[in-house]
């Protein structure tokens, strides 16, 4: 399993600090998204949605949703009866209510504040769960994990888009450099926020990806489970079903 990376050198939990950073950032999330990957996230964002299998799917849900990005590309694609977006964050789900409210969106998409290790939707609800770039900061990455394969349908999917690491010379080098010095100075003069893009790099350092967050799924009771690595490696898809 994963170590545990925390946001801040203080007490409390990651749980709480990471709800503390996204309150910080959300103001700026969006635009630093798009800055920092030259809007290559909303690329990987629309290939995550594409990897739905079952395109009539009626009920879905996005875990750690933040700004509702992912539930804006769901309706786009798949035009679902519903679509839950759920966040640890009040004030990333502000933001996100503010854009599904200019995109008319609001009476199908819902946003709710929760935990992501205790959902609070009942078992077998949804037709397919989500996430995008949110598994990382779960505390218990398998409690997360586990809470998503119960509130799933029989045969429902899950589909994760998280960063992973690069592992083609030279590309890993100079990805390296530009993840751990560059982006996290960027984020520390846009953001205001000194440690918030500090703890991106090291997040992403500290979690399993490739085959090992694929054996995390299978410990958790996903089966069929597949991993698309996107853009050399700096990210990936996985998908699997309950």
């Amino acid at each position: 399993m994963s170590q545990i990376v925390k946001p801040y050198q203080e007490e409390g939990s990651k749980k709480e600090q990471v709800g503390k950073m996204f309150d910080n950032i959300a103001p700026y999330y969006d635009f630093l998204n798009r800055l920092l990957t030259l809007r290559i996230d909303v690329l990987w964002r629309r290939k995550a949605i594409r990897s739905i299998k079952n395109r009539d799917a009626k009920h879905i849900l996005d875990v750690a949703t933040g700004t509702a990005d992912l539930t804006v590309e769901i309706n786009k694609q798949l035009k679902p009866e519903q679509i839950i977006g759920m966040d640890l964050s009040h004030e990333m789900l502000e933001v996100g209510r503010k854009k599904i409210a200019k995109r008319g969106l609001d009476k199908l998409i819902q946003l709710d504040q929760g935990d992501s290790e205790n959902l609070q939707y009942e078992d077998n609800s949804f037709d397919v769960a989500t996430a995008a770039f949110g598994v990382r900061n779960f505390e218990d990455l398998k409690a997360g994990l586990t809470e998503m394969h119960r509130v799933l349908k029989t045969n429902g999917q899950i589909v994760v888009l998280e960063f992973s690491r690069p592992t083609i010379f030279p590309f890993k080098q100079l990805f390296n450099l530009y993840f751990k010095y560059i982006l996290p100075l960027i984020g520390k003069v846009t953001s205001k926020d000194p440690k918030a893009y500090q703890y991106l790099y090291e997040s992403v350092q500290a979690f399993p990806d490739g085959e090992d967050f694929l054996k995390v799924l299978r410990e958790v009771g996903f089966n069929s489970n597949q991993c698309k690595k996107l853009s050399l490696g700096i990210c990936s898809i996985y998908t699997g079903f309950k």
